[in-house]
């Protein structure tokens, strides 16, 4: 009997990428990762994942990745990007799946803007879902599902531990791409959001550790969650950091085997 290994992947924008550089390690070390909760930029990785794409494939894909893919510009009323483009790249890429179909099983987190509720969805349209979990406040326009308005899951649950334990998972790993500067060049309104959501982070994400059996956090200080310009680099990051826990990890493994047994 093998356990059920969860993947709670976190929001960060570019640095995100980092979450393929994990997923290829797990992948090459013959680790089966049976859920994935993502927020933002973790949720897209992990539906397209969960959507049949290897790392090896996502990879290629991510350092062939142009800002302007994404960007379309609006007249500013609730963000400055419309959203339409990513939503578009992402129905293209999971051909019609829902969230029920994707294997491993993924839950993207999005934000109820009116309710300040973390909102879960498993089901139903993937696109939407994502859309939801990567409008940045003030940034990208707000996703309306279902009449309800949501946006970024890295607002009230940035690397979404709970999620992922509540789905099933034994071991639960946690990647934390976030990193507080507190000497930030800040030059833009996305600056001033970006920096209020990592202030935000600081504080809740010593809680996080404490619940999650494995604590990814890749070192990514000098990489800026607007630059998409290391992409190789920054999953380079991820796999380095995956390496340095797999000892770790294959332990936690045998002695919750071993625990069934006892």
């Amino acid at each position: 009997m093998e356990p059920k290994i969860g993947l709670a992947l976190g929001s960060g924008g570019s640095r995100g990428f980092a979450h393929i550089g994990v997923l290829k390690v797990l992948s090459e070390a013959g680790i089966t990762v049976d859920y994935i909760a993502g927020s933002s930029m973790g949720a897209l990785v992990g539906v397209l994942y969960g959507a049949g794409y290897k790392p090896d494939f996502l990879e290629k894909m991510a350092i062939q990745f142009r800002r302007k893919y994404l960007l379309d510009f609006t007249v500013p009323k609730m963000g400055f990007i419309k959203g339409d483009k990513a939503k578009q790249l992402v129905e293209m890429l999971v051909n019609q799946r829902k969230l029920e179909d994707l294997t491993p099983r993924v839950s993207v987190v999005a934000t109820d803007l009116k309710k300040g509720e973390k909102i879960i969805f498993q089901k139903g349209d993937i696109a939407a879902a994502v859309r939801a979990s990567i409008a940045i406040p003030g940034i990208v326009v707000p996703q309306t599902v279902n009449g309800k308005i949501y946006v970024d899951g890295g607002v009230i649950d940035r690397v979404p531990v709970s999620v992922v334990k509540t789905m099933g998972a034994d071991i639960i790993i946690a990647v934390d791409v976030s990193y507080f500067d507190d000497d930030p060049d800040i030059t833009s309104i996305y600056d001033v959001i970006m920096q209020s959501m990592d202030i935000m982070e600081r504080e809740m994400g010593k809680y996080r550790e404490i619940e999650s059996d494995i604590m990814i956090k890749p070192i990514l200080s000098h990489i800026k969650s607007t630059q998409y310009t290391n992409v190789q680099e920054i999953i380079e990051q991820g796999e380095m950091e995956t390496r340095k826990v797999l000892k770790s990890l294959t332990e936690k493994i045998k002695d919750w085997k071993e625990r069934q047994h006892e």
